[in-house]
């Protein structure tokens, strides 16, 4: 939550009128290297939707997150619709290990019932660019993919490339903010049906 990228995108976001609302998984706060299991990951999402909901009623909500966040975001949502979301932002999804490419983290996206945005470096190495369009085509008109060039997984750019961190996350904002202005006139879809 602390992470200098997640403060950095949230402060961009603001800036574009997008209020967000951050939260540490349990093993992040209790500073673990291992992640949680699915399940307390599921349910810490879903604390965190239900208190965003509480401290803006109003407001079109959308959820998502960088990496395994987002992973975690869309498992949620595909097992049981995360309660009033219109959407999810993925930032640097993962799709597989690196160096070993494979699209089976994506069997779940088909049941998530909601627009999905992917944020993705073009270097990233946990998402090969032709694996990814895969599960593009496969998600037809839901899913939306904007590359970000020339970064990798964390959306660092490498000084050749002539990008500045700071354009890297404007753009990110800019990406992200323009899409879920776009989708707040979308409702959120009754679990067994398609938006």
């Amino acid at each position: 939550m602390k992470h200098p990228f997640m403060a950095a995108v949230a402060d961009r976001l603001a800036e574009a009128g997008v209020s967000t609302l951050r939260f540490q998984f349990p093993y992040m706060e209790a500073g673990s290297k291992r992640p949680d299991r699915p399940a307390m990951a599921h349910a810490t999402i879903r604390a965190a939707v239900r208190k965003a909901a509480t401290l803006a009623p109003g407001l079109p909500l959308f959820a998502g997150g960088k990496s395994f966040g987002g992973r975690m975001t869309s498992q949620a949502q595909a097992l049981e619709p995360l309660p009033n979301v219109r959407g999810l932002v993925f930032l640097g999804f993962p799709l597989h290990p690196p160096e070993k490419p494979s699209v089976d983290r994506a069997a779940h996206l088909s049941n998530t019932l909601v627009p999905l945005l992917f944020i993705q470096g073009t270097r990233d190495r946990l998402a090969r660019p032709a694996l990814l369009q895969k599960v593009m085509k496969s998600l037809g008109k839901r899913a939306t993919f904007r590359p970000v060039k020339h970064a990798d997984h964390s959306f660092g750019v490498l000084v050749r490339s002539g990008r500045s961190p700071e354009e890297v996350l404007c753009e990110i904002a800019e990406v992200a903010g323009g899409w879920m202005r776009l989708g707040e006139s979308v409702k959120p879809p009754a679990r067994g049906t398609s938006p």
